[in-house]
């Protein structure tokens, strides 16, 4: 049996080119399945170019959703599909920006840490980059690092060079360059068009980094002549050619890239013990998705920011789970908050669920209170997160508690005493930025509520991004109307 002490960590990493949004995350988080089924220890990690030391203060609407860890990184969404592929809870050293690099060393730069040497690009910034990547090297057997951006972009430059250097240092037997691009089909001409692939890898390969294996994404089937000229004009092993089809769940990839045996290819390139998997289970829970047993419900998620259904992945892909554990299909309808204000709600009529997510500002969420409003007196099963839950008080201290001005203090600032209001932490700073509750936290439940007996606990933890919480001022009133407060955290406040 192998001494894993004293086997040196392998490192793979996931470039893409030609065109954005090809699927780097899912094809590494599915990578890292399946050497997780081999037994193997694995983690993730995404390297992002942009500026921003986090994605916190991005936009929903450019950059998708703030998948948050439990030690309260805020993070990209790519995260969230390497946890829920591989098993494994992440945390902030599993994301790093140029921003967070470019800090760490002007900091020490400032400290006079270089002890007066020149800053630059190459080695500071890149010896920066290679530590991020060796923090994550104890305890597993595989690290994947996603290198974020296209090749060809300026500014992931400094992560190609060096994961270029990085190999160098460890050791090509243990180190894997995993490329991702695409391979276009021109209708007019009825052909799969190889070239702009040949044009990625030779890019990749000017500034000296030689890919492994190639995960080609395509609309139709290669053939085994064009995977050999692939092959060849790539310097790539056929075997190594992989075809990335779309298919009907992203749970599918794994099971078509084990198809084509692809951990295989890894396993014996790198030298990875353990034998091949035979991914039963995973194949009966993406069956459960495709052909589920208790029919289907459909799910109003009604939000400010459905024009990109990234804003909201993580709510997505726990519905879908909810689905796999119930054995029936979840249909999701995205529905924008400010539809609702123009008196949309009875359109709810059609669904089983509404769902209101989180969000920052005022835009849409008079239309959050029209949907909730609507889904309370028909009965309609409801369920808030972070704004939802807060939107929720508020519909109910207007609707049954008679609070006509009740609102919340982020629209509403003036007024002294609101229903939804800044956590006490909040209230003692004069700058709100950071001061968020975030990462996990946990809450104790009542006994005999029915969020106890969906835990089967009475202590939960559960991870927060939010600044507002419930004013406590009116917990008796709201309890006093019949509203039941199951769970609160540690410090009084209520659990989202």
């Amino acid at each position: 049996m192998t001494d894993r002490s004293t086997t040196p960590t392998k490192y793979i990493f996931v470039t893409g080119g030609v065109v954005s949004s090809l699927g780097k995350g899912i094809a590494a988080a599915s990578l890292g399945r399946l050497l997780v089924e081999r037994g193997l220890r694995v983690t993730m990690q995404k390297f992002d170019p942009y500026i921003n030391v986090d994605p916190g203060t991005l936009s929903p609407f450019q950059h998708g959703e703030v998948f948050v860890t439990d030690d309260g990184a805020e993070t990209d969404l790519d995260l969230g599909h390497y946890e829920r592929f591989i098993g494994e809870s992440l945390s902030q050293a599993n994301n790093i920006t140029s921003g967070r690099i470019y800090q760490e060393v002007i900091t020490r730069e400032r400290r006079g840490e270089y002890l007066g040497a020149t800053v630059q690009v190459i080695p500071h910034i890149t010896d920066a980059i290679k530590s991020a990547i060796r923090r994550l090297s104890p305890g597993h057997d595989v690290v994947i690092t996603e290198i974020g951006g296209t090749v060809g972009d300026i500014e992931s430059l400094p992560f190609l060079e060096a994961i270029r250097q990085f190999r160098q240092e460890v050791g090509r037997e243990h180190t894997l360059f995993v490329h991702l691009t695409l391979i276009p089909y021109i209708a007019a001409a009825g052909e799969l068009k190889t070239k702009p692939t040949q044009h990625s890898v030779r890019e990749l390969m000017q500034i000296g980094i030689q890919p492994d294996v190639l995960i080609c994404r395509t609309e139709h089937p290669l053939s085994e002549e064009m995977r050999r000229k692939i092959a060849l004009f790539t310097n790539v092993d056929v075997a190594a050619v992989i075809e990335a089809r779309d298919v009907r769940t992203i749970y599918e990839v794994p099971l078509e890239y084990h198809a084509q045996r692809l951990d295989d290819q890894v396993a014996s390139k790198l030298g990875l013990p353990g034998s091949t998997p035979a991914m039963d289970e995973w194949r009966q829970m993406v069956a459960r998705i495709r052909d589920p047993g208790n029919g289907k419900v459909r799910i109003a998620v009604v939000g400010k920011y459905v024009a990109l259904v990234d804003s909201y992945k993580s709510v997505q892909e726990a519905l879908v789970h909810g689905g796999i554990a119930n054995d029936v299909r979840v249909e999701i309808d995205w529905l924008s908050s400010e539809d609702f204000e123009r008196g949309s709600a009875e359109q709810l009529a059609e669904y089983n669920g509404l769902l209101i997510p989180g969000g920052f500002g005022v835009r849409g969420v008079e239309g959050m209170l029209e949907a909730i409003s609507w889904a309370r007196a028909h009965e309609l099963p409801f369920f808030g997160i972070c704004l939802g839950l807060q939107t929720a008080i508020i519909e109910f201290s207007r609707s049954v508690c008679g609070i006509a001005e009740a609102h919340s203090a982020e629209w509403e600032r003036e007024t002294a005493d609101p229903v939804i209001c800044l956590m006490d932490v909040q209230r003692q700073v004069t700058d709100l930025g950071g001061t968020m509750r975030l990462g996990a936290s946990t809450a104790r439940l009542q006994p005999g509520s029915r969020a106890a007996e969906i835990y089967s606990s009475q202590e939960i933890s559960e991870r927060h991004r939010h600044r507002y919480e419930v004013n406590n001022r009116y917990r008796d009133v709201l309890q006093e109307h019949g509203m039941q407060v199951s769970g609160t955290s540690p410090d009084g406040g209520w659990s989202k």
